[in-house]
């Protein structure tokens, strides 16, 4: 099974707090379950992705925010990556560019509150 839990499972969302605590919910709710299912041989990944050029941002009134504004992946590249991931049995992958897997090794020893502070410069709406 192939779960998506974006990069905002990985740190506080100022500006979109509920969305990444959401995100946050995910991701340990997959990892919990690949626990009670590591006997079973059922397969669970995790997809974490960062920005996908899909229409999220447009709907969510994103546009005017850092993140809203940068550079996004390719939605069926973030979709291979995933499913190849899936394939070979990982547990979680960070997709699909090499930003955003940089951004997932970083966001696994930079303290919350330095987490938050960036994310908030990247949501913040800048109208």
């Amino acid at each position: 099974m192939l779960v998506l839990s974006p990069i905002a499972a990985t740190m506080p969302g100022s500006y979109q707090a509920v969305y990444n605590a959401s995100k946050s919910f995910v991701q340990s709710w997959t990892e919990a379950l690949q626990s009670e299912l590591s006997d079973s041989g059922v397969t669970l990944t995790a997809l974490t992705p960062g920005p996908v050029d899909t229409d999220f941002f447009r709907r969510g009134g994103l546009l005017g925010t850092g993140m809203g504004q940068g550079p996004k992946d390719d939605p069926a590249d973030v979709a291979r990556h995933g499913y190849e991931a899936l394939m070979a049995g990982r547990k979680k992958v960070f997709s699909a560019s090499i930003p955003t897997r940089v951004m997932g090794a970083v966001n696994a020893v930079v303290p919350d509150t330095v987490k938050a502070a960036l994310h908030k410069q990247m949501a913040k709406p800048r109208s």
